[in-house]
């Protein structure tokens, strides 16, 4: 059994990413899925000031949430065409702990919005940047318009069976 830790990259306490991060760990049956609220640590907006004072508790206790999983699923919104500045600050904290806190991990990254392009912007940076702190991308998924296409689960077959198969191919890279 893989151990697999799933958040979003959300501060919103109504995040449709969180809604959809939520409806994939609910779907992962033979391994631990573990879903997290990363607004449950305090992590504060990232300085070298404040670095130079040490890591926030936050920091080590999230670092130490994501060290020993064998994967991750992470939802990331998209704000003005990117990552939230809430999910970068946090990737700048983790990344300033420990620069490869993602050595070893896989991850299916997903992202929704409410608009046609479901995030897909964000989740093209989020595959741009994870690799850098030595995680490895294995799948990723997509959902546009979601007040449209979800309801404790996606609404349209087609698109439901899509994100299935997008995590059955992460469940087979663990």
């Amino acid at each position: 059994m893989k151990k697999i830790l799933a958040f979003s990259g959300s501060n919103s306490s109504k995040s449709i990413n969180h809604e959809l991060v939520a409806y994939v760990g609910s779907l992962i049956k033979d391994h631990s899925p573990k879903v997290i609220k990363l607004t449950d640590f305090d992590i504060p907006m990232y300085s070298e000031d404040m670095e130079r004072g040490g890591f926030p508790p936050g920091v080590k206790e999230l670092h130490s949430e994501i060290t020993g999983q064998d994967g991750l699923v992470i939802s990331v919104p998209e704000h003005n065409g990117s990552l939230t500045a809430f999910l970068k600050n946090i990737l700048d904290w983790l990344s300033r702990f420990d620069r490869p806190f993602l050595s070893g991990i896989k991850i299916f990254v997903i992202s929704t919005s409410p608009g046609g392009r479901g995030g897909r912007s964000s989740l093209e940076a989020a595959k741009t940047i994870l690799p850098y702190f030595k995680g490895e991308i294995v799948s990723s998924f997509s959902l546009s318009f979601f007040s449209k296409n979800f309801s404790n689960g996606i609404i349209d077959q087609r698109k439901d069976e899509e994100l299935k198969t997008s995590l059955q191919n992460f469940l087979e890279h663990l």
